[in-house]
Parts: structure tokens; C-alpha cells; sequence
């Protein structure tokens, strides 16, 4: 399998799970990463951006309308927009929420899907409901491999459970073996 991009979904916790995920990959790598978290519409984009940021070694960017893929760069999907992935570039929507949810991990997933089909590394974290799983089941369907925390190590168990649940999961476990487990798929070395 040629990884082209990684999508990580997450809710309630994510930011501490996905800070243990992608913190031990090392600053260059050769695949974009495009994150989505639920969080309150009233929330500051930039504020979520330096925090990740501060935790990680790779570049992280809030995406604008039309942002173009960069490899090696976590792209994060911006409070109250759902986040697309058009023509290798990322789109901005504001349809209807779904899963109680804008943005939406379903979203992502479902256009990365459609996109990039068996180049896909789909990651479900922690989280409160069930957005990511129809997305993950998507991302399997088109040849995709998928990964989802270990409920027994989230912060909140709904949303990796039920994207576990869906039967379309190849890889579970705690973050910290998650990102050994990613690092192996995108063909880098975890640091330190």
C-alpha cells in the first residue's frame, strides 16, 4: 500500500490523543494530514492551531477555502466548516451538521475516500458519538486502511467503538501504538 494522505477524526479528548499520535512522527514526512475535531463554533481557530503546534514537530495550518495539500503538514479543519478534500485541494462547506457535528469526520472521510480510494490511512479517536464511523466503513469499502483508538483508552469510548463496530477497522490499540503502527504505514521512523 502507497499512503497518499492520512485523515484523523476525533471529539471529546482529541486533542491530547492526537497530540500522543502524531508527536512521535518526525517533522518531514512525505504525506499531508488532514484533521478534524469537534468543537464549539465559538471557538478560535488560531488558539487550536498553536497549541498543535507547540505539541508536535510537523507544520499545522487551520485550512482557508481552496488550501492546497502539503506534505509532512497537519491541515486542521476549521470551527463550523466541513472540511472536503477536492482535486488534492481542501474545500470548506457549511451544509447541514451532521452527526450533531460541522465539522464532520464523515465528511472528511467519505471525500478523502472518494479522492485518494486505497491511498488512505483513516484514523478514528476519541470521542462522544458516532461521527467517523459511516466514514471509516467508506474508507475500507475503497481500499483504505483504517485505524481506531482502543476504547478502553479514550478519554470518551462512543466514537472509536462504534467506528470498531462497523467491522471495517484493520488496526486498534492505545495512541502510543497507533503511532508506531502510523509511522510503519507512512514509511517514517517515530522519534525519541
Amino acid at each position: 500500500m502507497t499512503v497518499e494522505i492520512v485523515v484523523i477524526g476525533g471529539s471529546w479528548g482529541g486533542f491530547d490523543a492526537l497530540c500522543g499520535l502524531l508527536s512521535p512522527l518526525p517533522a518531514h514526512t512525505a504525506v499531508p494530514f488532514v484533521v478534524t475535531l469537534h468543537r464549539s463554533s465559538r471557538t478560535q481557530d488560531g488558539t487550536l492551531e498553536h497549541m498543535l503546534a507547540d505539541c508536535l514537530g510537523l507544520e499545522v495550518v487551520t485550512v482557508e477555502d481552496k488550501t492546497p495539500l502539503k506534505p509532512g503538514c497537519v491541515h486542521l479543519a476549521p470551527a463550523d466548516y466541513h472540511l472536503l478534500i477536492e482535486d488534492g485541494s481542501l474545500a470548506l462547506s457549511t451544509d447541514a451538521l451532521v452527526q450533531y457535528s460541522r465539522p464532520s469526520i464523515d465528511v472528511l472521510f467519505d471525500s478523502a475516500a472518494d479522492e485518494y480510494a486505497a491511498g488512505v490511512v483513516g484514523i478514528v479517536l476519541t470521542g462522544a458519538n458516532s461521527d467517523g464511523a459511516a466514514g471509516i466503513s467508506r474508507v475500507k469499502l475503497r481500499g483504505g486502511a483504517t485505524m481506531a483508538q482502543d476504547p478502553a483508552t479514550a478519554t470518551k469510548s462512543a466514537m472509536p467503538q462504534a467506528a470498531i463496530d462497523t467491522g471495517h477497522v484493520d488496526w486498534v490499540g492505545p495512541v502510543p501504538l497507533m503511532a508506531r503502527h502510523l509511522a510503519a504505514l507512512i514509511g517514517v521512523e517515530v522519534q525519541p
